[in-house]
C-alpha cells in the first residue's frame, strides 16, 4: 500500500479525540499507536489490544509519524 494510501486512513477532526490524529473510524489516536510500537510492542501485539484496527491502520500512523517528523528539526542537547 502506497504512503498517500496510508494516510487517508488517519483523521483529523475537531469532533473526535479533541482533534488530535487517529485512525478513521476509531477513536484510537495515532500517537498511542506509535507510542506502542516505540515502547517494544509488536504490530500483532497492538492488533490483539485494538481488535477493530488492521495491520495497515498501524503502518498507516507510522507513515504519518514519519511524515511529522520530516517537517521538524529538534536541537539536541549535546549539539557543538
Amino acid at each position: 500500500m502506497s504512503t498517500p494510501a496510508l494516510l487517508d486512513r488517519i483523521g483529523v477532526d475537531p469532533n473526535v479525540c479533541h482533534g488530535q490524529a487517529h485512525i478513521k473510524g476509531t477513536r484510537v489516536m495515532a500517537w498511542l499507536v506509535v507510542q506502542l510500537l516505540g515502547n517494544g510492542d509488536g504490530i500483532d501485539e497492538v492488533l490483539r489490544a485494538y481488535p477493530t484496527l488492521a495491520r495497515e491502520d498501524v503502518l498507516a500512523c507510522l507513515q504519518y509519524a514519519a511524515l511529522l517528523a520530516q517537517e521538524r528539526v529538534i536541537a539536541s542537547e549535546n549539539a557543538a
